[in-house]
C-alpha cells in the first residue's frame, strides 16, 4: 500500500459516494489510474464495501446495549448455532465471539427500556444454552469511521 492507496481510502471512508473523477483529480492521477487502484484495494480485500451511517434514532431504535453472553456447554456446534441464531434477531447489531470469562458481546439497539426488557426477557432467556447474560445500556458511541494501516512495531525503533 502506497501514498496513492492510503489517499483512496482515506477520501472514500470522508464520502464513499466521492465519484471516481472526483477522486483522481483530489489525488492528481488519472481517473483510469484511480479506477484500477480502487479495484485492485477491492479484489484485496481492503475495501469490503460501501455502507450509508444510519441514525438509529431516526428508525426507532435510539436505545443501545451490549449484552455479555457465556453459554453452556461451550462447544463449537453450541457456539456456531448461538451466533447464527442471534445474528439474525432484529435487534442485533453486531455479534462478537470472544475469549475470557464471557463467550459473546450483543450489541443491540431497541425503541426504549421496556422493548430492551423484552428482547432479554423473550429472545435471550428462551434460549437453553445460555448460562448467564449482563446488560450494559450505552449513553454515549465514539466511532473511529476514519482508518489508517498502523506503523509496524519492528520498524518504528529504526
Amino acid at each position: 500500500m502506497d501514498e496513492i492507496d492510503a489517499g483512496i481510502i482515506r477520501l472514500l471512508q470522508a464520502d464513499a459516494r466521492r465519484s471516481n473523477r472526483e477522486l483522481a483529480r483530489t489525488l492528481g492521477i488519472a481517473p483510469s489510474t484511480c479506477l484500477e487502484r480502487v479495484r485492485a484495494l477491492t479484489r484485496r480485500g481492503v475495501i469490503r464495501g460501501y455502507h450509508a451511517d444510519i441514525d438509529l434514532g431516526a428508525l426507532n431504535r435510539g436505545l443501545q446495549a451490549l449484552v455479555s453472553v457465556q453459554v453452556r456447554p461451550l462447544s463449537r456446534t453450541v457456539i456456531e448455532t448461538f451466533k447464527t441464531t442471534v445474528s439474525g434477531f432484529p435487534e442485533v447489531l453486531s455479534v462478537f465471539v470472544l475469549s475470557g470469562g464471557d463467550d459473546f458481546l450483543l450489541h443491540v439497539a431497541v425503541q426504549d427500556l421496556e422493548h430492551l426488557h423484552a428482547f432479554l426477557l423473550d429472545r435471550l432467556t428462551s434460549r437453553r444454552e445460555i448460562a448467564t447474560f449482563r446488560t450494559s445500556m450505552i449513553f454515549e458511541r465514539v466511532h473511529n469511521t476514519k482508518l489508517s494501516r498502523l506503523p509496524d512495531p519492528a520498524s518504528a525503533g529504526a
